[in-house]
C-alpha cells in the first residue's frame, strides 16, 4: 500500500525533493546533485535517492520500502525519449513511477495546475504552457549549447566569447573580463585547458559574475539584455495573444528581471509553487487515474 508520495525537481545543478503523505499532507524537503538524465541514468537515480533519504530523516521518519512510495519527477532532459524510457526502466522499486519534464512540472507548480505558462531560467531554460483545452506545449528546452536561450549556461558561454575576445586582443580589458578570466584559471592556456572540460553547469556558474557586473560594463549588460529579449520571445510562441499568465521561475528569474522589456513585465506573475510542487501534483494525477 502506498503511504508517501515524493515529488522531484532535478536539474544540471542539482535535485530537490518534496516528500508528503499519500493524503497530499507535506513534510519536509531534500536536496542533491544533479539528477538531470544527461549526467546519466543510474546517477540520476543515485540523486533522486540521496534527496529522498535526506527528506526522510527531516520528517524524523525511517526510510520506507519503496513499494510504499509512488513518486513524481520533472527531470532535465527527458526530451530524449530513450533516455526517459531508460531511466523508467531503471526505477529501483517505487510502486508507481510519473516523469515528465521538468517544465511540465514547474507549469503545475506554478499555477496549481490551472492553465498558464511558465518560463523557467536556471543551468537551462524552457517554457511551457498548460492551455485552456489541458494541453501542454513546450518552447525552447533544446538543451545546451545549441539552446536553452537566457538559461545561466547561454549566458556563461557569451561571456567567456568576450574572454577569448579580450585576450586576443579583439575587445578591450575590463574588470568584468578580468573576473572572468581568473573563474576560468587566468590566461590563455588555462582558458582553453577550462573549455576542454567545462560542463553546462559550469558555465552557468559564469553568470553570476555577468550579473554582477550587469550595470558598470556595457559587454555584460548588453548580455543581460538580449538574455531578456530571449524570455520575451519564448513569452510570445506560447502565448501570442497574452490571454494567460506568465510566471518566471528558476535561480535567474528574480536577477534577470530588471533586463526584461516592458512588454513583457507586464505580463509576469509569481508562481504560486514549484517545479517539485508540481512533481507531487503530477504523481497525485496519476494515481487518481
Amino acid at each position: 500500500m502506498i503511504e508517501f508520495l515524493i515529488g522531484v525537481d532535478g536539474g544540471g545543478t542539482g535535485t530537490r525533493v518534496r516528500l508528503a503523505r499519500v493524503d497530499g499532507i507535506e513534510l519536509a524537503e531534500g536536496v542533491s546533485g544533479p539528477s538531470g538524465l544527461m549526467h546519466g541514468i543510474a546517477n540520476a537515480w543515485a540523486a533522486v535517492e540521496d534527496a529522498a533519504a535526506m527528506a526522510f530523516r527531516a520528517a524524523e521518519l525511517p526510510i520506507p520500502a519503496k513499494q510504499q512510495v509512488a513518486i513524481g519527477l520533472g527531470l532535465a532532459g527527458v526530451h530524449n525519449r530513450a533516455w526517459a524510457a531508460e531511466f523508467v526502466a531503471a526505477n529501483p522499486g517505487y510502486a508507481r513511477v510519473a516523469l515528465e519534464t521538468d517544465g511540465h512540472t514547474t507549469v503545475l507548480g506554478a499555477h496549481r495546475g490551472q492553465p498558464g505558462s511558465i518560463i523557467a531560467l536556471g543551468t537551462g531554460s524552457v517554457g511551457e504552457i498548460k492551455r485552456m483545452d489541458g494541453v501542454h506545449v513546450e518552447v525552447g528546452g533544446w538543451g545546451f549549447p545549441a539552446g536553452d536561450e537566457a538559461s545561466g549556461a547561454w549566458i556563461g558561454l557569451r561571456a567567456v566569447n568576450h574572454v577569448q575576445q579580450v585576450l586576443d586582443g579583439r575587445m578591450p580589458a575590463s574588470r568584468f573580463s578580468a573576473d572572468l578570466a581568473q573563474a576560468c584559471g587566468g590566461g590563455r592556456d588555462a582558458l582553453q585547458n577550462w573549455l576542454a572540460k567545462a560542463t553546462q553547469t559550469q558555465y552557468a556558474q559564469l553568470a553570476r559574475i555577468v550579473l554582477q557586473h550587469g550595470e558598470s560594463n556595457d559587454t555584460a549588460r548588453a548580455i543581460l539584455l538580449e538574455a531578456g529579449r530571449q524570455v520575451e520571445l519564448m513569452g510570445n510562441a506560447l502565448d501570442a495573444g497574452g490571454k494567460l499568465p506568465i510566471a518566471l521561475c528558476g535561480g535567474l528569474a528574480a536577477p534577470l528581471r530588471p533586463y526584461l522589456p516592458v512588454s513583457m513585465l507586464k505580463r509576469i506573475v509569481a508562481p504560486q509553487g514549484d517545479s517539485a510542487a508540481g512533481a507531487l501534483r503530477l504523481i497525485q494525477q496519476r494515481l487518481k487515474e
